[in-house]
């Protein structure tokens, strides 16, 4: 088995504008036991403030993990995903869109942006313990990254 991602704690940056999502996408993950350090923004300018901030820093972004919704004020979450993936000390990040849109165009689109995944947003409250099972198993546990340029 490849060696996992992540040996500690994970680090993740949501991009999301509604709180009650924010607070059912947190409460996930705690509830299925994962020890994650929550950043959350509210939009897409702010997101790309914070990544770049963190990757301005010697150590370089200390986000394993960008959970990025699309429709949001301002930047929207395609512009955000592009600048990401066009700038060099962030391009490496991966970056899963979770979004309430199943529409093809979107998904298209996100996978053209180099979207590491496409994440439908559960209708149900209690689905979101489904998401963060899945992200924490899959993205912390199991995936090997590049290393974060210097």
């Amino acid at each position: 088995m490849p060696p996992s991602h992540s040996t500690g704690p994970g680090s993740l940056l949501l991009v999301e504008d509604n709180p009650g999502d924010v607070r059912l996408v947190e409460e996930a993950f705690k509830s299925v036991g994962f020890d994650t350090t929550f950043h959350a923004v509210s939009d897409g300018d702010a997101a790309l403030e914070f990544l770049r901030e963190r990757a301005a820093t010697a150590a370089g972004p200390d986000i394993d993990l960008v959970l990025l919704d699309l429709n949001l004020p301002g930047t929207d979450g395609f512009e955000v995903l592009e600048t990401i993936r066009d700038d060099p000390d962030l391009a490496s990040l991966p970056v899963l869109v979770l979004s309430s849109s199943a529409a093809t165009e979107d998904v298209v689109r996100s996978y053209e942006l180099a979207a590491n995944a496409y994440l439908t947003k559960p209708t149900a409250p209690s689905e979101f313990a489904d998401i963060g099972r899945a992200v924490e198993a899959f993205w912390f546990d199991e995936a090997t990254l590049p290393p974060v340029p210097s």
